[in-house]
């Protein structure tokens, strides 16, 4: 396939797209003005339906444009036509740009929430963690066997009262009431107001 560079309405015996780039990569600025007229308008429409800013569609487009003068002798003529092979370098630096774009934005909206997020002491927080965990421990050894098991199977493993009753092999109004006293007496130790 030959892509033909038009001048005016008529078809000339300029060379094409190709020969044109073959051109280019030899550092030719004239065979560059002829590729830029042929592809300058495509790759601006592609660069737009990307970005969608008239500004940054604009800033693109000349980044591809220079990036096909500088690139141009990696063109493969057996891997694609000209237009393909640019408008591809125009896609994907639009889409870089819009990953560019989102991932700034990403970063200013991490670090507004560092601004906003209150200061605290890791090891503080691990040190309370390990204490409350500590007195926890000790308030349910303060507990019957019935209310421990009870509360561990309940509250630990998510059991409901009949699972409980049923594992322990005991009425389930009892089980309910060995709950209820081992919960009110987790509540006095560990100093929790109701």
């Amino acid at each position: 396939m030959t892509e033909n560079v038009r001048i005016g309405r008529a078809r000339s015996t300029a060379p094409d797209l190709p020969e044109l780039m073959g051109r280019v990569a030899l550092g030719d600025q004239q065979a560059f003005i002829g590729v830029f007229e042929a592809v300058s308008g495509p790759v601006l429409g592609l660069v737009r339906t990307v970005l969608r800013d008239p500004a940054q569609s604009e800033e693109v487009a000349q980044e591809v444009l220079v990036e096909v003068w500088r690139t141009a002798a990696r063109y493969q003529p057996a891997r694609g036509s000209v237009m393909t092979w640019v408008l591809t370098l125009a896609h994907r630096r639009a889409v870089d740009r819009v990953r560019s774009e989102q991932a700034s934005s990403d970063r200013e909206k991490r670090v507004a929430l560092l601004d906003h997020t209150p200061a605290y002491d890791e090891v503080v927080e691990q040190v309370e963690s390990r204490l409350e965990r500590e007195q926890v421990r000790r308030c349910l050894r303060g507990l019957t066997e019935l209310q421990r098991q009870s509360v561990t199977l309940a509250y630990y493993r998510g059991l409901s009262y009949r699972e409980v009753a049923e594992l322990l092999a005991t009425p389930l109004g009892t089980v309910k009431a060995r709950m209820r006293d081992g919960l009110i007496r987790l509540r006095d130790c560990l100093g929790v107001g109701v």
